[in-house]
């Protein structure tokens, strides 16, 4: 929840089953793996002990833990161990992370609870004060993926949707727009805007120079927002670019990590290798 183990025994069971799944595919004999995980950026001593417990008694030889926002640049093939700035916007489901990378290592980040399972509720919520309609959640997600905008559109996309009218208690259906859904996540994503343009005051001069020549990059499920980009640009005056399959940039990353494990080693969370080492 919120990018941070919530249930230990559901997370342990879920990595013991994708272990289990990969020595049947792979090699049944092969040694208990090394594994990657990502987090968020600021994770406490008790939480990063929490994922690394999990990930141990689900049968992991090694544990590295790798920032989230680090693994998705990785995932988009950004010069990260440059001396250059490189600003990354990770829109997960609980949690967005802005953070400012040069030499291997975050320079500034600020984190937020505003993503995509904010999103879904910011969608329930209007539509249920503007149409007396109750959604769930699956059908607030399909929205804002189907229609979904983070601009106003001249030419809106409409589609119905089926709920339950809050006044007779019975099934209704409806037809929303594109705009509407705009009206309903307008005030996340510039709480989201905000934070990046606070993330970029308060980044040193001359990797703020780099950011505005090389751009933002976008990643996560999130980025894929209808006009995201466009409205970031327009708000911060430097151009905002949506990475290719967005979705899977930290895994991507992390699977990086792993083939080119001696050199990109510096960039994982420092004392992890050595604290399980001496477990």
């Amino acid at each position: 929840e919120n990018g941070v183990i919530s249930d230990f025994e559901v997370t342990e069971r879920m990595l013991k089953y994708f272990i289990d799944k990969v020595h049947e595919e792979v090699l049944s004999f092969m040694p208990r793996p090394r594994i990657i995980i990502s987090v968020p950026l600021g994770l406490t001593e008790v939480e990063r002990k929490a994922v690394e417990d999990a990930t141990l008694h689900a049968g992991a030889r090694e544990i590295f833990l790798v920032e989230q926002p680090m693994a998705a640049a990785i995932g988009t093939r950004l010069p990260i161990q440059d001396a250059s700035g490189t600003l990354i916007v990770n829109l997960g489901g609980g949690i967005t992370q802005i953070a400012v990378l040069s030499l291997g290592g975050v320079v500034n980040w600020k984190s937020l609870l505003i993503a995509g399972n904010e999103m879904d509720k910011n969608i329930i919520q209007y539509v249920r004060e503007h149409f007396n309609l109750l959604l769930g959640e699956r059908s607030a997600e399909d929205l804002k993926i189907s229609i979904g905008s983070a601009e106003e559109l001249k030419e809106p996309i409409e589609t119905k949707i089926r709920g339950r009218d809050l006044i007779t208690g019975l099934p209704k259906e409806i037809t929303i727009t594109s705009n509407h859904i705009y009206a309903a996540l307008s005030r996340s994503i510039h709480t989201i805007i905000d934070t990046i343009r606070d993330t970029i005051e308060s980044t040193p001069p001359e990797l703020v120079a780099d950011i505005y020549e090389r751009g933002i990059m976008l990643t996560g499920g999130g980025a894929m927002l209808r006009g995201l980009d466009r409205a970031i640009s327009q708000e911060i005056k430097v151009s905002a670019h949506i990475a290719d399959d967005p979705v899977t940039t930290v895994v991507r990353g992390a699977g990086i990590i792993l083939e080119d494990f001696e050199n990109l080693k510096s960039i994982l969370l420092s004392g992890t290798k050595e604290e399980l080492l001496r477990r």
